[in-house]
């Protein structure tokens, strides 16, 4: 199902990057982010619920774009 939040997502594994990627167009990596929570981020039903309330609190992010 489409995110409403969400437009594209990618992870740099040899790094443990999350770079989300908005609707909005803004770009914000999130920092060592380890495999297992983006394997549980890829099922999730709601990625933005999930984004939130699991990855938001727990890693550091910067803005890209």
């Amino acid at each position: 199902m489409p995110s409403s939040v969400i437009n594209k997502y990618h992870y740099f594994q040899e790094t443990e990057v999350l770079r989300i990627i908005y609707q909005s167009g803004a770009v914000y990596d999130y920092i060592d982010v380890p495999a297992e929570i983006f394997e549980r981020f890829k099922t999730v039903q709601s990625k933005g619920r999930f984004l939130n309330y699991v990855i938001k609190p727990k890693f550091k992010y910067k803005k890209v774009k």
